[in-house]
């Protein structure tokens, strides 16, 4: 008797639910693009080098080219699509059209979702291959340039468009540590700063 080498999953993305049968060894890029026309997520080098494909997986970056679809059952999958609040767009999108943090384009998608991983990550504490200090209770290192480059290093840009990403990169982090500021004080867990 054959074992099946497909299954019906249901895949949580951007908030909507969608089942769909796949073979097991498809991949989640796969998925998003030839199976649910989410084409945002792009396809790079399909080895997990070049960033194209990062998406959100439960809030943390994830390259989709090497998660196979049926792992990310029961996950919550954000793609480019879904990062945006209706018309209103992520401040990280926002940032990048500001500060025009690209140029073909075709990386954009998965920077942006890399660098709102990567805020929070920071956000939370962790550190970096550049971290001085990697103390738990050092708490976030300052994010420089050289922390915002080291933390985006998995995602490449073909065009060189590096300066003006780092750019938008640390005025969306910013604008993350004043709103959870604002946000800390309203509640008062913590004093506001004059």
């Amino acid at each position: 008797m054959a074992l099946s080498t497909s299954s019906v999953i249901t895949l949580k993305i951007n908030g909507e639910k969608h089942t769909l049968p796949v073979d097991h060894r498809t991949t989640l890029l796969d998925a998003l693009r030839e199976r649910l026309d989410l084409t945002g997520t792009k396809k790079g080098c399909d080895q997990g080098q070049c960033g194209a494909c990062t998406v959100l997986l439960d809030g943390r970056r994830a390259v989709a080219c090497l998660q196979l679809a049926v792992a990310a059952e029961g996950r919550e999958i954000t793609t480019i699509e879904g990062v945006a609040d209706g018309e209103r767009l992520h401040p990280v999108q926002q940032a990048f059209l500001d500060l025009d943090g690209f140029q073909c384009g075709y990386c954009t998608p998965g920077q942006i979702c890399s660098a709102i991983g990567m805020i929070e990550e920071h956000a939370a504490g962790w550190p970096s291959a550049v971290t001085e200090d990697v103390r738990p209770q050092a708490g976030p290192p300052p994010l420089t340039a050289d922390e915002i480059r080291e933390r985006m290093s998995g995602n490449l840009c073909r065009c060189g468009a590096y300066v003006a990403i780092v750019e938008a990169v640390a005025r969306a982090a910013e604008a993350h540590t004043n709103a959870s500021d604002e946000g800390a004080a309203t509640d008062g867990t913590k004093e506001a700063v004059i």
